[in-house]
């Protein structure tokens, strides 16, 4: 039955959106099937291999959103008029991207590193998919009422995730064993289920207590993905009518269950960052006094309400004991130990944790910017730090200039995202997170092309 729904839900998704990008031109529309697809991609896949016990049907649906890229990209070449007079007006980002890519391309074709050629490929279709969906963010344009259907499609998302989540808690039992993750994950990645839970260790915490993920692919990534969910339901309080706002604080509300549900500490502290961010870049400083409830609340939860189990797990992680901390910084030491051995680069796929990486050739993998780092040198890692930095400061100007309420928004979301996940960043390979860093990737790129506006738009809701 879950198999029939997957096949049903991903098949119509997939021809609406062919349709608006091959037939009627809209090659924005990719954005739409990403945000419908990525959150369950983990999911699709497992139910496939659980129903057909195929790694070719599988494989079809793997590269789909491939296919949907690539059908986008060809949208854009063949539906743009004059496409050899195209005006090309280069900002920062687009220069350091570029930048970013040509310094990966040489890592590509030069024989850099122990790593065959074709995990390198591999590995650089992987980090261009980012860029691509900045290009695309680049030169999209979206009415007033596709804006209002991709603030409405996120908010559902999170509104779906949490009540999964309440569903998964209520039984004792991970989404993961329904849909047959482990079968996937041990036929087509070759890794065994292991843990309490039959998963991976990801599922559960030091103390074995469940860490669910919900449709996502796992806690970290849905953690992960709230933050944009609660940038979304924020900024759309702000600027809405005072009787609409149930709606946004809602949504707040499913993504801060969705992370508790996870049990993510990174992005449990993210959530404290990001709002102390936007509280002060933004000038909203009520948002200081909600950072600091939530921070008493979550101390008095865990001195006094918490479980034992909870309570130690918490210090342990606060004082580097929990094994996942202490192997944080293990691999921290190590990335940094390899780039100043290597500091222009040992190579593409030799750090992270991407399919393309093997387990011989990994060289840490808990830092996005030093897995960057590792592979191609300290330049490479600068590079993606200034991107990072440009974009979101690019992000906020366009919030604080531009004359569109719905390129306002996108523009707060962005760069609250970006700086939300700068933690997870700091622990994990999140760019492996496809529909938060994909979107926002996007969303940085929509942001960049409205910069021709000029009015600042009001925080204060209509009505």
């Amino acid at each position: 039955m879950l198999f029939i729904i997957i096949i049903i839900y991903v098949l119509a998704i997939t021809s609406i959106s062919l349709d608006k990008i091959i037939f009627k031109g809209k090659w924005e529309w990719v954005i739409f099937f990403m945000i419908m697809y990525l959150p369950i991609y983990i999911t699709v896949l497992s139910v496939v291999y659980q129903a057909t016990g195929s790694a070719f049907m599988v494989s079809i649906f793997q590269y789909l959103k491939e296919m949907m890229l690539f059908a986008a990209l060809g949208s854009f070449l063949v539906y743009q008029r004059n496409i050899f007079a195209y005006p090309i007006k280069l900002h920062l980002v687009d220069k350091l991207f570029l930048a970013f890519y040509a310094l990966a391309l040489i890592f590509l074709i030069l024989p850099i590193g122990p790593a065959t050629f074709i995990d390198k490929l591999k590995y650089f279709k992987n980090i261009s998919i980012p860029g691509i969906m900045y290009f695309i963010g680049r030169n999209t344009r979206l009415s007033d009422r596709e804006f209002r259907q991709f603030f409405i499609t996120v908010m559902i998302i999170f509104f779906l995730a949490v009540c999964l989540n309440i569903f998964e808690k209520s039984i004792g039992v991970h989404f993961q064993n329904i849909a047959g993750y482990a079968l996937y994950n041990k036929a087509i990645n070759e890794v065994d289920p292991v843990g309490n839970y039959g998963l991976t260790w990801t599922f559960e915490t030091q103390t074995t207590e469940m860490r669910l993920a919900s449709f996502f692919s796992d806690p970290l990534e849905l953690a992960s993905s709230c933050l944009m969910g609660f940038s979304v339901g924020l900024i759309g309080y702000l600027t809405s009518k005072r009787n609409q706002s149930w709606v946004f604080i809602l949504t707040m509300l499913c993504t801060v269950g969705s992370v508790i549900f996870a049990a993510s500490r990174a992005s449990f502290a993210s959530f404290f960052i990001m709002l102390c961010f936007i509280a002060i870049i933004f000038r909203l400083y009520g948002l200081l006094k909600m950072g600091i409830f939530l921070f008493l609340f979550f101390v008095i939860y865990v001195v006094w309400i918490a479980n034992d189990e909870f309570y130690y797990f918490v210090i342990d992680t606060l004082t580097f004991e929990n094994a996942s901390s202490f192997g944080h910084v293990v691999a921290w030491l190590e990335a940094i130990n390899e780039m100043s051995v290597a500091p222009l680069g040992s190579g593409l796929a030799t750090s992270g944790n991407a399919s393309a990486v093997s387990d011989d050739l990994r060289i840490g993998g808990e830092n996005q910017f030093l897995i960057f780092g590792v592979q191609m040198g300290i330049l490479g890692m600068l590079l993606y730090i200034s991107i990072l930095y440009v974009g979101i400061k690019t992000a906020i100007h366009v919030f604080r200039t531009v004359d569109d309420i719905n390129y306002a928004r996108i523009g707060f979301i962005a760069a609250t995202t970006k700086v939300g996940l700068l933690l997870p960043l700091f622990t994990a390979n999140a760019e492996l997170y496809a529909f938060v860093s994909w979107t926002s990737w996007w969303m940085i790129g929509l942001s960049i092309r409205s910069l021709n506006s000029t009015f600042k738009p009001t925080l204060v809701p209509e009505g």
